[in-house]
């Protein structure tokens, strides 16, 4: 942000106003919750940290979040002609040597995706000089995070200060909506994103309830298990003793395949329940692939090889570059036109994620597209080799590979 929008901010009659909160605006920051509440009875939220347990959701934001974070970004000046490479600007300075004290470029772009993914939205707050130049962006979480609508129309961020790893000082500072770099989710009003967590909680909890039940049931099976029964009576005392028998001697995974023993007339019927017969792993299957499909990510990225090849895997690599990471890299570069380079009404940089990158692991593709590109005068051989990484060769002539020279 330019200098003088931060003053005419600082200066807006509205900034003064404290609006009211909407309870459904604070219910949006989210929370914590523990894995083992699933196995109680009362019914608990689902937030953020809660679905990580299910390890597709885990996997789907990893997936999505490490691939936009690896791809090389270039910051571009623009101007009557088109565009070039500004490797002067701020941001590109944050690009290759960190946004702040604490992140690189790409632990940044992962933890900002991952937070839009998980909570519907990601925060990071603008800080410049006193040119206006942008010197960091520093993450804030987004549950310390209270939005409010302003009297003016405009956002302000009401934001948890933290001096600690688990929590805030009870502070609360008021940043502008010009003063943060704000990434959505997909909205319901237009202002603040909305989590996939919540609109499709049930899928979710159904994961993570039967997850939990598996735990649950290999935890408490006892090998071998079934019943025991007698013709005598037993005394409380005894039963407890058997009970506790019973269970140090033969429940458990230490103590599968140990010899049962058995005396005063007690017979054993065993009883057996398997995860096949329930259709339990028929029911997780499907949703694992419910709640890939929930973030438009190919079963064989997340590691779902059911009917699945190498011919339709790399199908799927195509997928996910053009209709799940395509969308959130035009969001990304979008959120920051709106708030990092708005200097005035003209914006004059943007910053642009480049697919491309993903081609660095497949040399064969990667170089036939070199040679197609030089063979048509799009790039020369210097050019291709820059793009490789390598110094200039410095010959006197390029030739394509027909073995024409190129125009010098």
């Amino acid at each position: 942000m330019g200098l003088l929008r931060r003053i005419a901010d600082r200066f807006d009659p509205h900034v003064e106003q404290r609006a009211a909160v909407e309870p459904s605006w604070q219910a949006l920051a989210g929370g914590s919750a523990d894995w083992t509440a699933l196995k109680g009875a009362a019914p608990i939220p689902l937030t953020p940290r809660l679905a990580e347990n299910f390890a597709t959701v885990t996997a789907c934001v990893s997936a999505i979040a490490q691939a936009i974070g690896s791809l090389p970004a270039w910051i571009y000046r623009l101007n009557d002609d088109g565009r070039e490479v500004d490797d002067k600007h701020g941001v590109a300075r944050l690009i290759r040597a960190g946004v702040n004290q604490y992140q690189s470029w790409p632990e940044f772009i992962e933890w900002l995706v991952s937070q839009a993914l998980l909570h519907g939205n990601a925060l990071a707050e603008i800080k410049t000089d006193r040119n206006g130049r942008v010197t960091e962006l520093m993450p804030l979480p987004w549950p310390m995070v209270t939005v409010v609508l302003l009297p003016s129309g405009r956002l302000a961020y009401d934001v948890s200060d933290i001096n600690t790893l688990y929590g805030g000082t009870g502070k609360v500072r008021r940043l502008l909506d010009s003063e943060v770099l704000h990434l959505r989710d997909r909205t319901d009003d237009g202002l603040v994103g909305r989590s996939r967590l919540s609109r499709c909680a049930g899928a979710i909890r159904l994961g993570l309830t039967m997850s939990a039940f598996s735990e649950t049931l290999y935890d408490n099976r006892a090998t071998p298990s079934g019943v025991l029964s007698t013709d005598q009576t037993l005394s409380p005392e005894q039963g407890e003793a058997l009970r506790a028998a019973v269970r140090e001697g033969w429940r458990g995974v230490r103590n599968a395949g140990e010899l049962l023993v058995m005396s005063s007339g007690l017979k054993f019927t065993p009883l057996t329940i398997s995860p096949e017969d329930a259709e339990l792993l028929s029911a997780r299957r499907f949703s694992t692939e419910e709640v890939a499909r929930l973030y438009q990510v190919p079963p064989p990225i997340i590691g779902i090889w059911d009917h699945s090849t190498f011919t339709n895997s790399e199908t799927a690599g195509r997928w996910f570059a053009q209709f799940t990471l395509s969308p959130w890299i035009r969001k990304l570069e979008e959120a920051f036109r709106r708030s990092v380079f708005s200097y005035s009404t003209k914006t004059t940089h943007e910053l642009e994620i480049d697919l491309s990158g993903f081609l660095r692991g497949d040399a064969e593709a990667r170089w036939k597209a070199h040679e197609i590109a030089v063979r048509n005068k799009i790039l020369t051989t210097e050019e291709v080799r820059e793009v490789e990484g390598w110094n200039p060769r410095g010959d006197s002539a390029e030739t394509t590979p027909e073995g024409a020279e190129t125009d010098r």
